[in-house]
């Protein structure tokens, strides 16, 4: 994957880009990746299922737990 460098963006600008990342639960890089994919009409979905993949999917709860869960909260409904 390549690195993009921006040079010369006013403190203002990115104070702002900080801020909406974090209002999004974003990293600033995070935020970025989205709306540059968003700018060329890629779904940042598929980064998102490409992290994803990448992940240790080991120590969470198994597919059963995950449906008594489910099923828990619904019946408490």
């Amino acid at each position: 994957m390549a690195t993009v460098e921006v040079p010369d963006v006013p403190d203002e600008l990115v104070n702002a880009l900080k801020a909406q990342a974090a209002d999004s639960g974003l990293t600033l890089t995070a935020y970025l990746r989205g709306e540059l994919s968003r700018l060329v009409g890629v779904s940042p979905n598929a980064h998102v299922v490409e992290r994803m993949m990448r992940r240790d999917r080991t120590g969470g709860p198994t597919t059963e737990e995950t449906v008594a869960l489910i099923r828990r909260t619904r019946d408490a409904s």
